[in-house]
């Protein structure tokens, strides 16, 4: 093969490489599936997290079409872990209006409950008033009882926001399966210890993960301890999901948007 033929070859892997990647990125979000066996009546929760929306690819239509998924699922409860908003330099991020108005048409019986991300911070104040204007709850260190379930959600860590103690006093009260709902996953080891299950995002499953190397980057403290997917620490598991949007740049590799189906019960 002559060295210009080795170069084309090369050079379009290259540009495949770089519009599966785009492709992956704005792709629907992959369901994931965990039961978890408590006594409880049926209830099933949809964990989403890292909407970022900007466009072109995670833009508020995109959002619509994700909502729309997630009421096909018939979820009781939504829960979203964090970061609403996008700060990307290379992305045109929508304003807070646009970013949450899609979350309005979601359904589910016991209501819709938010925590709050990095990148949310500098949006903060609009989103604590937008956010309950599209019947979503925000929760910053404190609980709230949903049915048997009561929520448990911390402040940003990265941010400074958290304080687990405070959120966890709240919960004593209400009694319920106890679930707490964090935007990052390296707030778990500060966790009251008799707590089970965890959720959170932040992390985008790295992102950018080519096998066989894994997540090139966390953003975590804890490196890959807390990277994607469920985690299980002694009795309890953290469940990470990938999240829906991108930071940085608009591309994803070995690590699609996704949703997590938790479906508690006997």
């Amino acid at each position: 093969m002559r060295l210009r033929d080795a170069a084309m070859l090369v050079a379009s892997a290259g540009w495949a490489l770089l519009l599966h990647m785009l492709l992956l990125a704005s792709s629907a979000p992959v369901e994931r599936d965990m039961r978890v066996h408590a006594p409880v009546p049926p209830t099933r929760v949809v964990l989403l997290s890292d909407l970022h929306v900007a466009t072109p690819g995670d833009s508020p239509a995109r959002l619509r079409q994700t909502v729309a998924q997630v009421n096909r699922l018939h979820p009781d409860l939504v829960l979203i872990a964090g970061d609403f908003l996008s700060t990307d330099s290379l992305a045109f991020a929508a304003s807070p209006g646009d970013a949450v108005a899609p979350l309005a048409g979601l359904h589910a019986p016991l209501g819709t409950i938010a925590v709050l991300g990095n990148h949310d911070d500098q949006g903060r104040r609009r989103l604590e008033a937008l956010l309950p204007r599209m019947r979503v709850t925000l929760l910053e260190n404190r609980a709230v009882r949903r049915g048997p379930l009561t929520i448990v959600g911390t402040g940003d860590t990265f941010t400074g926001h958290s304080r687990p103690a405070e959120a966890f006093a709240a919960a004593r009260p209400l009694g319920g399966l106890t679930v707490a709902l964090a935007h990052e996953p390296d707030v778990t080891p500060e966790l009251d210890p008799s707590l089970r299950l965890v959720l959170a995002g932040h992390t985008h499953c790295g992102q950018i993960a080519p096998w066989p190397f894994g997540p090139l980057f966390t953003a975590s403290a804890y490196g890959r301890r807390y990277a994607c997917g469920v985690i299980h620490e002694g009795a309890r598991s953290i469940i990470v999901t990938g999240g829906l949007g991108t930071s940085n740049l608009p591309l994803r590799l070995g690590a699609p948007p996704d949703l997590w189906v938790i479906d508690f019960g006997p």
